[in-house]
């Protein structure tokens, strides 16, 4: 039986990257228990091969996320993320902006959406190393507001050596949800570890920004947020792959939580579809 909303997964990272850290290689060798690490990219990094992977996943659409961040974890270009999407309509990619990389921020975002086909932003404040609401960042939101796509940021935790977690506080996003009412945010990872209260608080007092639950284990979720079923509408799903072994299994997480079935539909996808403005799936 068809669900009444696909199963959308928004926190994909390519598995080729340019570049990457030695330490953000390493996690991803031993989650996956590689061997022939060549072999394991060549495989995921054919565009057809990976929606079969999410087919077997049970995921409709996947959000493919560009990351440019030389200090933690590495470089997948926007042009590599664009061209890995191209032509396949269940892969929606998503750029990446480093404020300290470009001149014209701003502009860059309008270029990335119009020339590029770009659906949305991931920005990443613990691994670049400014904190959301300076103002640095602000011509990048001013234009996402502008061209109406969504923004989502690293929040919370990370393993990678080199992530300062200061930058990571939710509690920052109080600023640019009031400052850019129209714009859709996303807290990816919603405080991990350390801030969970902050994240679900400030998601229920702004209604332009959204949990984000990436990276945080489906069968804890009700411990971190003993009151999710309140903030049903504002709950979106990713996995974080390569940084789990199974999206499949995530899922299957999701939908054994004691729940209202209306609201795992809402998490697995269906909130996704509303902010990425689909009509038909």
């Amino acid at each position: 039986m068809k669900l009444s909303a696909p199963v959308i997964d928004f926190h994909i990272h390519p598995v080729y990257y340019e570049k990457y850290t030695p330490s953000a290689e390493e996690f991803v060798k031993n989650n996956h228990n590689v061997e022939d690490w060549p072999a394991f990219v060549k495989k995921y990094s054919d565009a057809d091969e990976f929606t079969s992977y999410l087919t077997d996943n049970g995921v409709d659409f996947g959000i493919v996320l560009a990351e440019l961040s030389p200090i933690t974890t590495g470089i997948c270009t926007n042009e590599y993320v664009s061209e890995f999407c191209r032509g396949r309509d269940r892969l929606i990619p998503f750029a990446c902006v480093n404020p300290y990389m470009v001149n014209d921020a701003g502009g860059e975002v309008e270029r990335l959406v119009k020339e590029m086909g770009f659906r949305g932003l991931k920005l990443y404040p613990t691994y670049n190393y400014f904190y959301p609401n300076e103002s640095l960042v602000y011509p990048i939101y001013a234009k996402a507001e502008e061209l109406g796509i969504p923004v989502m940021l690293h929040t919370g935790s990370s393993v990678f050596q080199g992530a300062r977690l200061k930058y990571g506080d939710p509690l920052f996003f109080d600023d640019v949800a009031i400052d850019f009412p129209a714009l859709t945010l996303l807290m990816t990872h919603c405080g991990r570890g350390l801030w969970y209260n902050k994240a679900y608080f400030l998601s229920r007092l702004h209604k332009n920004l959204y949990m984000e639950v990436t990276g945080l284990p489906p069968q804890k979720l009700l411990e971190y947020f003993p009151e999710l079923e309140r903030n049903a509408d504002k709950v979106i799903f990713g996995s974080d792959w390569p940084a789990v072994a199974s999206i499949k299994s995530n899922i299957e997480a999701v939908r054994a939580l004691p729940l209202k079935e209306e609201t795992k539909e809402k998490i697995l996808g269906g909130n996704a579809a509303r902010l990425l403005k689909m009509t038909e799936w």
